[in-house]
């Protein structure tokens, strides 16, 4: 059964999928090719020097793409599930329902996994070309949280979508936003390194939220 639904989500998701590999991809690559343009005009040394007196990574671009990434993955997952009401035959499959949410949920951050693996996969290709090690791993720590906002993103967005009242939509909507600008505090590399594996456990404990909105819509609230 979880196979089947796994499957069901793959089929909702993969032209999304694909598309927002392309344009994620392309901005990754779009701020790359920036980073190429001024080295050939002012030299590698000179970069390095920004970056390591000025905290500049070049990819600021890339800011919150992933979690526009994020937002829209969840809208185009959980809208169409509460505007045609799938969502209650859903939960009648034979399948416990927590497992069948967290299964619906997990498809979709492992496609954003999918997704963010192939941008620092392209990062990787180039930046170790052109630049040390530690200014390579600046660039990367800089984005780490990015990413992470990339998948709270998409699991408050399923929280809100999953949501049956309007009331609390828009209640929740507001929280999310206070939530998703602790990935924004400081935009500097290793700002949030200490940090980091608590704001990834953080990120995905977001996800009992959804169990939340799909608890009250089981209770029959409108």
């Amino acid at each position: 059964m979880l196979q089947a639904i796994f499957y069901k989500e793959w089929i909702k998701l993969r032209w999304y999928f694909l598309l927002a590999v392309l344009v994620t991809s392309g901005v990754a690559g779009y701020c790359l090719l920036r980073m190429d343009r001024a080295i050939e005009l002012k030299g590698a040394a000179h970069i390095w020097e920004v970056m390591v007196l000025k905290d500049a990574v070049f990819i600021d671009y890339m800011q919150f793409v992933p979690l526009l990434a994020g937002i829209l993955a969840a809208l185009v997952q959980f809208m169409p599930e509460m505007q045609r009401k799938c969502l209650k035959l859903t939960l009648h499959l034979p399948c416990p329902q927590q497992r069948m949410v967290f299964s619906m949920l997990a498809s979709g951050v492992v496609l954003l996994a999918g997704c963010f693996a192939v941008n620092i996969g392209v990062m990787l290709a180039y930046l170790p070309t052109v630049l040390p090690a530690e200014l390579t791993r600046n660039i990367l720590s800089a984005a780490a949280p990015w990413y992470l906002a990339g998948f709270a993103g998409y699991l408050l967005t399923a929280w809100v979508c999953l949501e049956p009242t309007w009331k609390l939509r828009v209640c929740n909507l507001l929280i999310g936003a206070l939530v998703v600008r602790a990935y924004y505090l400081a935009p500097v590399p290793q700002a949030y390194n200490g940090f980091l594996p608590w704001l990834a456990l953080y990120t995905f404990a977001l996800s009992l939220l959804a169990w939340i909105s799909v608890s009250r819509f089981k209770a029959g609230k409108q």
